[in-house]
Formats: structure tokens, sequence, C-alpha cells
């Protein structure tokens, strides 16, 4: 259903000009949210641009970290296992018959257990 004319010019001509003002309000308005979303979107992208580079910078000290913790930890199994190994010499050469004979014994003690 269309609109009602009105009968007098006048007014009718005011109709006119009033829906090409709304128009024209419409499409200026339109124009600007079309910019406040643009603004906004690329602010956005900033923002989250910036927060991937903190997480990546925050990931990479963890990361190094841990490698470093890695690192120290291999070397001082390293070095543990070397005090063992010496430790074991050390007791082998102090008491030369005792190790094998205590290879002996563990073997007679497992043919026992079967």
């Amino acid at each position: 259903m269309s609109p009602r004319r009105p009968r007098n010019a006048e007014l009718a001509q005011a109709v006119d000009n009033l829906s090409q003002a709304a128009r024209h309000v419409r499409n200026a308005m339109q124009g600007k949210v079309d910019e406040a979303r643009g603004a906004a979107a690329a602010e956005l992208a900033k923002a989250k641009a910036a927060a991937r580079r903190k997480t990546e910078s925050a990931h990479e000290k963890v990361e190094s970290v841990l490698n470093r913790a890695e690192a120290r930890l291999h070397r001082l199994v390293a070095r543990a296992q070397k005090a063992l190994d010496n430790a074991v010499r050390k007791a082998e050469q102090r008491y030369p018959g005792s190790a094998p004979a205590k290879k002996s014994a563990a073997k007679t003690a497992a043919a026992s257990e079967q």
C-alpha cells in the first residue's frame, strides 16, 4: 500500500523534501558508521598484532628458559654419572677381590631363586 499523497501541493512538496532529507541523512550516517567500523577494525587489528607479538615473545622466552634448564639437567646427569663411575672405580680399587665376589654371589642368588 503506497503512502497517501496530500492534496495540498505545498504539503506534498514538504513530504518529498523530508523524504529526500531522510535519505541524505541515512546515507551520511551510513558513511559515518562505515568509517567508524573501519577505524574500529584497524584498531582491533593493531591490538591483535600487539598481542600476538607479546605472545610470541613470551613463548620464545619460555622456550629459552626451558632449553637452558634442559641443558643444565643434561650436564648435571652427566656429572652425576661420571661421579658414580669414579666412586665405583675407586671402590673396586680399594677392594679388588670384592667386585668379582659380588657378581658371583649375585649369580648364585639368582640361580637359587629359580
